[in-house]
């Protein structure tokens, strides 16, 4: 008995050390680590950006989500560039371009950043192992053309030739199976649900996706050609005859040297020096990124705040669901709190909001609009930096900042509304499933029912709905726009523009990227010289994460779950899943997922 007892405490004390103490340890030593600023850059640094892996407009809210390897984002790369035109260790940018498509806005934002590195007299060549179909590859390529040197392994394939996207149509399929797609649209231009509800492109959806197709790639060529001082009609019609091999691309003028990453790369090092050498860009931006938050907490000196958004805008807060997942959901609770926070610092005299989403709930949509406002009655500008789109309720939470900033391939506007459901009665009813519903009070109580269809009535009380926030949409556009109502619903109907096209409509003031946005702010808010960037939000660090998961009473069980997810342990990822879903039931924003919310 008491070697059973000295065995069961052994195991005891086991489980303790597995589950409690080690997994502490680790993420003490991740916390400890991210805390404390250390220059590990080599003395002479060639950076290798590897832009292969993709990027996110924004940096991750979630304070976890740099330990799963996806904090890189076109934020992060751009303020890192920034710092490293003045680090007398950094001597040279080495990229490495992907083969397919990157979002047009974010090539626009980076290309941005490797000019401005350029001026500072510091090399950045790039290399490619090919261009490829896939998206918007003639983005990738302008941003190729705007370093000094662009490479491509021999042999491979140049086919930035154009621009394509393709849509799927469900029309018929729904028709054969019994599924009935019963959306409101304003307006016809609102093109979201058109797969649903036609077999094939409206004149008006085609009309508007060639009109902004053909903006980004002509911006990406011509802009292309400008950075190459080359002749543009010459140098279109050159990319257009493709695809070519590198080799011929070389002849062309297109790129500039043919030769494998290995060949480019010692050049490169070779012209920075001798005692130069290869470090990784990541490396480089997250103590950047470890410094510039270090800077956040002085104060004393003016700043201006940057809050920022990215996807869909929900309501209620973040902070649930796996710790480590990288949460791109603008949240309103979140966005709201932060401009008040920008609003109570003293030292913020200005605020640059970066958004870069397609829109979403109009309720949450309305709640960040009014902290907008309440920041520009406090007497602090808003200026919106715009990121790959900010449309719909993305341009909605914009519409009524001080001034607009948008790439000139920005995807914006989208001033319109849908919403309906998808009524599945028939189909599952040929399947032996019947759908029955009971409601009581008024006859729109059961509109959103998934056995039928709309009736009469519910369609007509639903298509109020849509109309009223259709036109509060347009209020607030002319309002913040200072354009005519009638103007506002002349060039809204859910249409989509890019930024080119809405500087020309008055929907965005300005072309430019981050850094500009900041520029204008400073200009609203009176600063000369330099200003200190204050981030406000973002995700915390990881234990208030975990505390705003399961709340301050369950500590215990906090340091289970969170030490089993470290460790991979399934039983307390399946604790940790079962709280995440009981708190999604239990919260308001969790009961909103299923609810007929219009979206924009």
């Amino acid at each position: 008995m008491k070697q059973f007892l000295l065995t069961m405490a052994g195991v005891f004390a086991g489980l303790v050390l597995f589950f409690v103490l080690i997994p502490f340890l680790v993420i003490g030593s991740m916390i400890g680590a991210a805390s404390k600023p250390r220059d590990t850059t080599p003395a002479a640094a060639v950076l290798q950006l590897d832009l292969r892996g993709g990027l996110t407009d924004q940096d991750p809210q979630n304070p976890f989500a740099a330990f799963s390897g996806s904090g890189r984002s076109v934020m992060s790369v751009i303020q890192a560039l920034r710092h490293a035109e003045t680090d007398d260790k950094v001597k040279a940018i080495f990229v490495r371009l992907p083969e397919g498509g990157m979002a047009p806005a974010a090539a626009d934002e980076l290309r941005l950043a490797f000019l401005h590195f350029r001026k500072a007299g510091k090399p950045i060549w790039a290399h490619s192992q090919g261009f490829y179909p896939s998206g918007a590859v003639t983005s990738t390529y302008m941003l190729g053309a705007a370093t000094d040197s662009l490479w491509m392994q021999p042999d491979s394939s140049f086919q930035a030739t154009g621009l394509a996207t393709e849509d799927i149509f469900f029309k018929r399929f729904f028709d054969k199976y019994g599924v009935k797609a019963d959306f409101e649209q304003r307006k016809e231009y609102k093109n979201a649900v058109n797969p649903y509800l036609y077999s094939d492109y409206t004149p008006a959806h085609r009309e508007s996706a060639t009109a902004w197709m053909n903006s980004v790639y002509r911006t990406a060529v011509l802009t292309a050609a400008i950075d190459r001082k080359k002749e543009p009609v010459a140098f279109v019609r050159a990319i257009e005859a493709g695809p070519w091999s590198a080799e011929e691309a070389a002849t062309k003028g297109l790129i500039d040297h043919v030769g494998q990453v290995r060949q480019a790369a010692d050049a490169l090092i070779a012209k920075a020096g001798k005692k130069a050498e290869l470090a990784d860009f990541d490396d480089y931006m997250r103590q950047v990124s470890r410094t510039r938050r270090a800077s956040d907490a002085l104060s004393g000196k003016p700043a201006i705040a940057v809050i920022s958004a990215e996807g869909p805008i929900m309501t209620g807060a973040g902070g649930g669901g796996n710790p480590f997942a990288n949460d791109d959901t603008v949240w309103s609770d979140d966005i709201s709190d932060a401009f008040y926070e920008a609003i109570d610092d003293k030292d913020v005299k200005a605020i640059v909001f970066r958004v870069s989403s397609p829109g979403g709930s109009d309720t949450a949509s309305e709640q960040i609009l009014a902290a907008v406002k309440a920041a520009r009655k406090a007497g602090k500008p808003v200026v919106v930096s715009m990121g790959t789109y900010a449309a719909s309720g993305g341009y909605w939470i914009s519409s009524q900042a001080n001034e607009i900033v948008a790439e000139p391939t920005t995807l914006t506007g989208s001033i319109g509304v849908y919403g309906g459901k998808f009524a599945l009665g028939e189909a599952l009813s040929r399947f032996g499933v019947d759908v029955r519903s009971t409601s009581v009070g008024g006859d729109y109580a059961g509109a959103f029912g998934m056995a039928d269809g709309f009736n009469q009535g519910q369609r007509a009380a639903f298509s109020r709905w849509m109309d009223h926030i259709y036109d509060g949409f347009i209020t607030r556009v002319a309002e913040g726009r200072k354009l005519p109502v009638d103007r506002v619903r002349e060039i809204a109907k859910g249409r989509v523009w890019t930024g080119v096209q809405a500087r020309q409509l008055k929907l965005v003031d300005h072309l430019g990227g981050f850094y500009d946005a900041v520029d204008r702010a400073k200009a609203l808010a009176e600063i000369e010289g330099d200003v200190r960037l204050k981030t406000m939000g973002g995700g915390g660090s990881p234990f208030e994460a975990f505390e705003r998961m399961f709340g301050v009473s369950s500590a215990s069980l906090r340091t289970v779950a969170a030490a089993g997810w470290v460790l991979g342990d399934p039983r307390a990822a399946a604790v940790l899943d079962e709280m995440a879903t009981t708190r999604l039931r239990a919260s308001p924003s969790g009961a909103a997922v299923l609810a007929p919310t219009p979206l924009h």
